[in-house]
């Protein structure tokens, strides 16, 4: 089976039956609207409901009929339907009678229930009787006895548009397993939440780990489905190999547009507030500072021990709980801010740079490789400890961000 290699659309035909068992429910035209025969204004099509690529049934179903199919799934991995009902993706596929041979579960698990960094076991699911290979153990990359029986991969996972959010890395791992084998990958597209805006440090290749394998800025401003095709293009694959990609879009969508997660894309990212926040505190998991883990605000506020209560004046006590078996400084008081309410459209460094300057103890905040890691440049660290401004340190991005945004024009789908 060979894709046309960035196609969006396939010319198959499909049982009306099928459409209609797991297509998006809550686009589906009332008699009234169908009566109406006059063009939509350009206020109602902005109004138009986001359609996600797992709900563009239409497009890959007949490419599964028949095949072995593998399928890269989380809790997120789902079809809406009316009244915010969903189904899982690999649940709807059974239900249809598509042979699944495996799921692959990247960073957290499958059913989304490992902590942060813990490793994800191989094993079966209760549910289904699926095995489940991890990507998230023993080994990040599918290998050849993984990829065995399986004639064409699915790739369904929501991300959040941040380079050390490791979804990007795992399917890196994937395309360049899925190019090697000759199998082709469709990547089911949904919505990013932080697409509107490209910022932070670049990654600079000597700094490339897990949390970061290509040089992109911190936030990249793409869908998942876009950033595939940008790992194709700038042959970032072992060798430059290129994978048989297929993106299935998303329908009424652009980057403009804001989206609120309907599931949580991971155990510690828990609300819409928490998702603008953690492109910027995302940065304090590279500091021995407590970003709310441990707490039931997670990615909404931040503390240690060693700031200064005098100038810190919230504080809290992380303590384990769901998705954080054992958060920083568990059990001890934390002395922070709360962000619950912080209004915010990009990345800032000011609360990192408030905690370091008010550190009573500075060399306990930063954990250097860490934070190299998270950062993607040794340089961020040394400028803070340097004292330069938010405004100067930013300064220094600017012409990487200028260069990415050209190059990422070339891989845009949506506007």
């Amino acid at each position: 089976m060979r894709f046309n290699v960035f196609k969006n659309t396939v010319l198959f035909p499909i049982a009306i039956g099928i459409v209609l068992l797991i297509s998006c429910g809550n686009t589906t035209k009332t008699s009234d609207e169908e009566s109406k025969t006059e063009e939509p204004t350009a206020k109602s099509q902005e109004l138009k409901p986001i359609t996600v690529g797992a709900n563009q049934t239409e497009l890959y179903l007949p490419l599964l009929i028949g095949k072995q199919v593998g399928v890269v799934a989380n809790p997120s991995s789902v079809i809406f339907k009316n009244n915010d009902a969903y189904t899982h993706l690999v649940d709807s596929l059974l239900a249809l009678n598509i042979k699944i041979e495996s799921v692959f579960s990247p960073e957290h698990g499958f059913r989304g229930t490992a902590d942060a960094g813990e490793t994800v076991k191989d094993g079966v699911d209760t549910k289904t009787g699926l095995p489940i290979i991890s990507l998230y153990g023993n080994h990040k990359k599918p290998t050849p006895n993984d990829l065995k029986g399986i004639d064409i991969m699915m790739f369904d996972l929501q991300d959040v548009g941040v380079r050390f959010y490791t979804y990007i890395s795992t399917l890196h791992y994937v395309m360049e397993a899925c190019a090697e084998a000759n199998i082709p990958l469709i990547v089911l597209d949904r919505p990013n939440p932080n697409g509107s805006y490209v910022d932070g440090p670049t990654l600079e290749p000597k700094n490339q780990s897990f949390l970061g394998m290509h040089p992109i800025p911190l936030v990249h401003g793409m869908t998942i489905g876009e950033y595939a095709k940008m790992i194709n293009g700038e042959k970032w694959l072992e060798d430059g190999i290129q994978c048989n990609l297929m993106v299935i879009s998303m329908a009424n969508y652009n980057h403009n547009l804001p989206y609120s997660l309907p599931i949580r894309p991971s155990p510690n990212l828990p609300n819409d507030q928490s998702i603008k926040l953690y492109p910027s505190l995302g940065l304090f998991e590279g500091t021995n500072i407590n970003a709310g883990r441990g707490t039931e605000f997670q990615f909404q506020r931040y503390g240690a021990p060693f700031l200064d209560k005098s100038v810190f004046t919230f504080s809290y006590t992380p303590v384990e709980n769901f998705g954080a078996k054992n958060p920083k400084h568990k059990g001890a008081l934390c002395y922070g801010e709360d962000l619950r309410n912080e209004k915010i459209e990009g990345i800032t460094l000011k609360w990192l740079i408030k905690a370091y300057q008010n550190a009573t103890d500075k060399s306990k905040v930063f954990n250097t490789d860490n934070f190299t890691k998270h950062a993607g440049t040794d340089k961020l660290q040394k400028q803070i400890e340097a004292g330069m401004t938010e405004a100067d340190i930013k300064a220094t991005w600017q012409n990487d961000l200028e260069a990415f945004k050209v190059t990422r024009k070339n891989y845009l789908i949506y506007q």
